[in-house]
């Protein structure tokens, strides 16, 4: 069964093909990294109007890859939230327009759930699917969430983010170090030639729940580099030290709700995932295996929303083309 699958729910246009949703036949992302820069941040206008332009490059390129034509092709697959409302309608109604033109049926893929799914693509070193009970760490720019998923269509958020997601806690401090956007990749480079130890930043456990909290962390950042005078703030330090705080919270609390939920492995997954330190911590305290795509499916793209299209569709999920977009949409 091959699906053609579109991500548009921030700032990058995707296009991918996938056959029994664990093959990539073709997988094509356009970056819009350079047009929000000076910014800052992600602009949702301007990313909007991106995807308008990039979208069937992108997809002509996907189906290139892949060497097939329309009539190859059994699903169309789009994310339909959450993300930004007018980048997420770009995507959703190129579907629906494929969809209806080409008499395919449509489904909506939720992102976060698509997330998750990155860890059923085949690369050179895994060969068996994930195994259920699967507890899922999924940290990204804008959601923390654990979840345990008992099946292709049983998931159970045990814990979100109070306030700051992960990925945004780290942008906010890239902004704060004076490192530019995105802050995930800068942090992570500037943060391997500092001191975790240096400064021993405060976590917020929340005991008794498996909710996250990075706000705190964020304003304790931010007090300890208004101590230094300006041009002496020691960056490395600091970026290294937030970035233990943030690893060590969430890789404490998967481990901790794997061993007591009975998961069979823990997967990781989302754009934080792709945190060389996260990934470590993760490893060294889990109880049962770990699962993490490769850096490459960490970040968005469409090969894992076709993927978790494929899944949803065996499992007996549909959707018609009326679907509109969640902007709010949560992973279960």
């Amino acid at each position: 069964m091959r699906v053609l699958a579109i991500e548009t729910s921030c700032d990058e246009t995707a296009a991918a093909v996938v056959r029994d949703g664990r093959t990539v036949e073709g997988n094509s992302v356009a970056s819009q990294i350079e047009i929000h820069q000076p910014f800052g941040g992600v602009v949702p206008e301007v990313a909007s109007r991106a995807h308008v332009s990039a979208m069937a490059p992108v997809i002509k390129e996907a189906m290139a890859q892949a060497e097939i034509g329309w009539e190859q092709l059994d699903l169309v697959a789009a994310t339909m939230g959450p993300g930004l409302a007018g980048s997420l309608l770009i995507g959703l109604n190129t579907a629906k327009g494929l969809a209806y033109g080409r008499g395919l049926p449509l489904l909506g893929v939720n992102h976060l759930v698509g997330h998750i799914y990155a860890n059923w693509i085949l690369d050179d070193s895994e060969d068996e699917e994930p195994e259920f009970p699967l507890l899922c760490l999924v940290v990204s720019g804008g959601h923390s969430d654990l979840v345990l998923m008992r099946g292709h269509d049983d998931l159970v958020r045990i814990g979100r983010t109070l306030d700051d997601a992960a990925g945004e806690a780290f942008d906010k401090v890239a902004r704060i170090l004076g490192l530019g956007f995105p802050g995930g990749p800068i942090m992570q480079k500037t943060a391997a030639e500092g001191d975790a130890s240096r400064y021993p930043l405060p976590r917020a456990w929340l005991k008794g729940t498996y909710d996250f909290s990075f706000s705190g962390l964020k304003t304790a950042t931010l007090h300890l580099v208004q101590r230094f005078p300006q041009g002496q703030v020691p960056v490395p330090d600091i970026a290294a030290s937030f970035q233990e705080a943030v690893a060590d919270v969430l890789s404490a609390k998967t481990a901790q709700a794997a061993e007591e939920f009975g998961a069979r492995q823990v997967a990781v997954a989302g754009g934080v995932s792709a945190n060389r330190r996260l990934r470590e911590m993760v490893q060294s305290r889990s109880p049962v295996p770990v699962r993490m795509p490769p850096l490459h499916y960490c970040t968005d793209n469409a090969a894992m929303i076709g993927s978790a299209a494929y899944y949803r569709w065996m499992s007996g999920a549909r959707t018609e083309l009326d679907v509109d977009v969640q902007p709010n949409l949560p992973v279960a």
